[in-house]
């Protein structure tokens, strides 16, 4: 029997809807059984597994608790991170299949530069290298690398050494297919349909960003997930 795969999607109060869409198109187009779970503050501070002081420059609620999914994972097995301005096109086992299990962690590996200096409802675009490579992460939970990811270091750890991976050799970082963040503003259109759009200038549940790519795939997932 194949292993359950645990995904951890990162929630954010303005982007509620946003979250449920995501779980929904990676539940809806799975063939192997998924465990979607959010990655929510105020349960992680309850728990006592998150205490950062709020940084003003944070893009979302989950810009630093996304790296305590080998925590939440209890350090085994494979994990999936992915935050919650995705929409899934594409079987999850099809990305599942692609990953080298030796890796520490796989990830598109872009080299994404931003074009606009503002993002979904006014917050800062920044600019640094490997940027949106944290955007979508497959862990390898058990391996030595991901130890480095302890709550403790999650939570006192500059920004730069989790979103650039200082917490990992580069040897031990896998790379993906670029259709599995396929980011939207950045990605043109090739005839390929993208595993997981990702909206990370902002989408269509915003009322400023009803225009952008692949808005209207975004509603016809939320159409049916609302009809049930």
């Amino acid at each position: 029997m194949a292993e359950l795969v645990r995904v951890f999607v990162g929630w954010d109060s303005r982007e509620a809807v946003a979250y449920e869409v995501c779980c929904f198109s990676i539940q809806r187009r799975s063939s192997i059984d998924v465990d979607v779970r959010p990655i929510q503050l105020d349960e992680l501070r309850e728990a006592g597994a998150y205490w950062r002081e709020e940084d003003p420059l944070a893009s979302t609620q989950f810009t630093y608790s996304r790296f305590l999914t080998p925590f939440l994972a209890g350090f085994r097995g494979l994990a999936i991170y992915c935050d919650c301005d995705f929409l899934w096109l594409d079987d999850i086992a099809t990305l599942v299949a692609q990953v080298d299990p030796g890796k520490a962690v796989s990830c598109v590996q872009h080299d994404y530069r931003p074009r606009e200096a503002t993002k979904m409802d006014g917050r800062v675009q920044s600019v640094y290298p490997r940027k949106n490579w944290s955007s979508l992460m497959v862990f390898n939970a058990g391996h030595a690398a991901c130890s480095n990811l302890s709550v403790e270091r999650v939570n006192t750890s500059a920004p730069a050494w989790l979103h650039r991976m200082g917490w990992v050799a580069d040897s031990d970082i896998g790379a993906l297919d670029d259709r599995w963040n396929w980011l939207e503003g950045w990605r043109t259109r090739d005839g390929t349909t993208p595993g997981a759009v990702h909206f990370t200038r902002g989408g269509p549940w915003f009322p400023e960003w009803q225009d952008v790519d692949y808005a209207q795939a975004w509603l016809n997932e939320l159409d049916a997930m609302q009809k049930g």
